[in-house]
């Protein structure tokens, strides 16, 4: 039975390189793929992946999100982030999300297959160079206590907020997360006073920050 992979990037481009490669590995099938990580969710829900490659940062719902989202319903499924950043803080947000995986994007044509049959023999892949022996260790013992991130948030609330830092409208909020405009605003006012940031600038800021959006990919 071939192991099944959903790709989940929001430049086309790339997921075409990867189906191409994978499309060369004998036991690998490509069963869906998606461009944000809404549809992400979605697609994990009609074909049942085994391995999900998750881009870190997408438009609407951040890769983090999305990761909570799918191991939520599907607690079998491995996902492997992709990202361009390598920095601890990025690393560790996806591993305490379920991610068990994680790749630099420049790496992933090298190293994709190698990985998805690390994760799939229950072991922990990290793209080597992409952090130091500490982070190592950490994630070998399973303590990553002490680079994670204190979630001030709500799920719904970290959602809002990047929605909010890439520019989305009250009316747009509303209708991509399905709740009222009253709603939306609620969420940003409880944004606003757990940060206590009050300026669209400061809270895109902080989302940068705090990996919630990015401006770059």
């Amino acid at each position: 039975m071939s192991i099944r992979v959903l790709l989940a990037d929001d430049h086309k481009i790339l997921r075409e390189g990867l189906r191409s490669l994978l499309a060369r590995k004998r036991g690998i099938e490509v069963v869906a793929e998606a461009g944000s990580g809404m549809s992400a969710v979605e697609l994990a829900r009609q074909c049942r992946p085994d391995i999900v490659i998750m881009d870190v940062t997408m438009p609407d719902l951040n890769g983090f999100e999305a990761t909570r989202r799918i191991l939520a319903e599907f607690p079998h499924v491995k996902i492997i982030a992709l990202s361009m950043h390598s920095d601890k803080q990025y690393l560790a947000r996806m591993f305490n999300a379920g991610a068990v995986g994680y790749l630099r994007k420049e790496c992933a044509s090298k190293e994709l297959a190698q990985a998805i049959q690390i994760v799939l023999n229950g072991e922990i892949y990290v793209s080597p160079g992409i952090a130091g022996s500490s982070v190592r260790l950490a994630l070998e013992r399973g303590a990553l206590g002490k680079y994670l991130i204190t979630a001030l948030l709500s799920p719904k609330e970290r959602q809002v907020l990047q929605l909010i830092a890439e520019g989305r409208t009250t009316k747009y909020i509303a209708g991509q997360l399905k709740i009222g405009e009253k709603t939306v605003e609620k969420h940003r006012q409880h944004i606003t006073e757990k940060l206590d940031l009050h300026s669209i600038a400061e809270l895109t800021k902080y989302a940068i920050r705090e990996g919630i959006t990015s401006v770059e990919k």
